[in-house]
C-alpha cells in the first residue's frame, strides 16, 4: 500500500493492508455503530487476557505510557505504597511517574539483561510496606521477559496487588488473569495486536474502581470516570480516536483469523530464532541469555570496531527498505531489532540479506 520501510521495531510497527483501509471510514463518536464497535473491542480485550466478569476494559485517548498513568492515579491512592519492579527504561518510567503524582514508592533497581528473580520481590515486600506492585512483562529496553506467574505468586503471598504493563507483550505472550489474578494490565493497540497508535487500554478488576477512599487526581485518566460512562451510555467521555478503534477492531479480527495469541507467538518466535541465528553468522552478539529472551525486540551489542556507527548502519538499512530501533540499555551501546508486526520469516530473511550487503559495505571502507 507504500512504500515505507518495514518497521523492525517494538512498535509502532507494520500493520497489514486491510488495517489501514479500516481507517479510511469516518465515524461519528456518538454513533450507535460506533458505540457497538468499541463494546466489541473491550469485549475481545478483555477475552484475550481470559479476564472474567470481576474484570472490565477501559480504553483511552494515547499512547500506551497514558494507561500506564491512568491505571496508576487511578488505583494507587498517595500512601498506599507502591514497589516499582524495574530492570529496564520502562518501569524507570513507572517510577518517574509516580514522583511525580507524589506517591509513596519504592524502586527495586535491577539490572537491564536479566529478568526479574522473584525472591527478590518477595524481599522487598517483607516489610508489608507495599499495597502494589508494577512490573513490566517484557522489558523492550533489553527484550527480557520477566517471569510474571512467578511473581503474581510472590505479590498474593504479600497480599499486594500487582499492575502489569504488558505494552509489548499483550496480544501474543500469555498474560492471563484467571493464572496470574492481575489486579490491571496496561497495554497499547499498537504493539502485539498489531493496531495502529493512538489507543491504549487498561484491563482492571471491578472492585478497585469503586474505592471510595480514593480519585484519579486527573480529569482525563480517570478510569473510574470513563468505565461509569461505558456502563451509563457505551460513550467515551471525550473525543475517541475512532480511526484508531476501527483499525483496532479489524487487527483484531486478524488476530482470531491468524489463530489467536498462541499463533502469533509462534510466528513471532519463528522470526526471533531466524533472526537471531542470522545476525550472529554475520558477527553481531544479541545481547540477551536466549532463555529470557522475548520474541519481541532482540538488543544486539554495538560492534567496538571503527566501522561500526549506528547511525550509518541505521540509514543505509531504510535505504535498503527496513527500520531498526536504537538502544536503550544502562551498562553497553545496543541496538535493537523487532519481530512483531505483519512481519513474517521471510521478512527476516529479507533483513538479514540486507543487513549483510550494509556490513560489507561499511567494513570494507575501511
Amino acid at each position: 500500500m507504500t512504500d515505507a520501510p518495514l518497521l523492525l521495531t517494538p512498535g509502532p510497527l507494520t500493520t497489514t493492508d486491510s488495517v489501514k483501509r479500516a481507517m479510511l471510514r469516518d465515524w461519528g463518536s456518538r454513533d450507535p455503530e460506533f458505540e457497538a464497535l468499541t463494546a466489541q473491542v473491550r469485549a475481545e480485550l478483555l477475552a484475550i487476557a481470559n479476564a472474567g466478569d470481576a474484570y472490565t476494559a477501559v480504553p483511552l485517548q494515547g499512547s500506551g505510557t497514558f494507561a500506564v498513568e491512568a491505571m496508576i492515579a487511578t488505583l494507587v491512592a498517595p500512601d498506599d505504597g507502591l514497589l516499582v519492579v524495574a530492570n529496564g527504561a520502562y518501569g524507570r518510567r513507572i517510577a518517574e511517574i509516580c514522583a511525580r503524582m507524589g506517591l509513596k514508592h519504592d524502586v527495586l533497581d535491577l539490572p537491564d539483561r536479566a529478568p526479574v528473580p522473584p525472591a527478590r520481590v518477595a524481599e522487598a515486600l517483607a516489610e508489608g510496606r507495599h499495597r502494589f506492585v508494577a512490573v513490566i512483562h517484557c522489558e523492550t529496553t533489553s527484550g527480557v521477559l520477566n517471569p510474571l506467574a512467578e511473581i503474581a505468586e510472590v505479590c498474593r503471598a504479600a497480599g499486594a496487588k500487582m499492575l502489569v504493563d504488558a505494552m509489548s507483550s499483550f496480544g501474543a505472550l500469555p498474560c492471563d488473569a484467571a493464572e496470574t489474578g492481575f489486579a490491571a494490565l496496561a497495554a497499547s493497540s499498537n504493539k502485539c495486536l498489531q493496531g495502529v497508535p493512538g489507543a491504549a487500554f487498561v484491563i482492571c478488576d471491578k472492585s478497585l474502581l469503586l474505592r471510595d477512599d480514593h480519585r484519579s487526581p486527573s480529569l482525563v485518566l480517570d478510569l473510574a470516570a470513563q468505565d461509569r460512562q461505558f456502563s451509563a451510555d457505551g460513550q467515551w467521555r471525550f473525543t475517541p480516536p475512532t480511526h484508531v478503534i476501527a483499525a483496532l477492531a479489524q487487527a483484531l479480527d486478524e488476530l482470531r483469523a491468524e489463530g489467536g495469541t498462541s499463533a502469533r507467538l509462534a510466528r513471532y518466535t519463528e522470526n526471533c530464532t531466524q533472526l537471531i541465528k542470522g545476525m550472529t553468522a554475520l558477527g553481531f552478539q544479541s545481547v540477551l541469555d536466549p532463555a529470557t529472551q522475548a520474541p519481541i525486540i532482540v538488543s544486539f551489542s554495538e560492534p567496538a570496531e571503527d566501522w561500526f556507527d549506528f547511525q550509518q548502519f541505521y540509514d543505509r538499512l531504510k535505504a535498503e527498505g527496513f527500520a531498526i530501533y536504537a538502544g536503550k540499555m544502562r551498562d553497553r551501546a545496543t541496538f535493537r531489532v523487532g519481530v512483531i508486526g505483519d512481519v513474517t520469516p521471510s521478512d527476516i530473511a529479507a533483513f538479514l540479506d540486507a543487513a549483510g550487503r550494509v556490513t560489507r559495505a561499511m567494513t570494507e571502507r575501511h
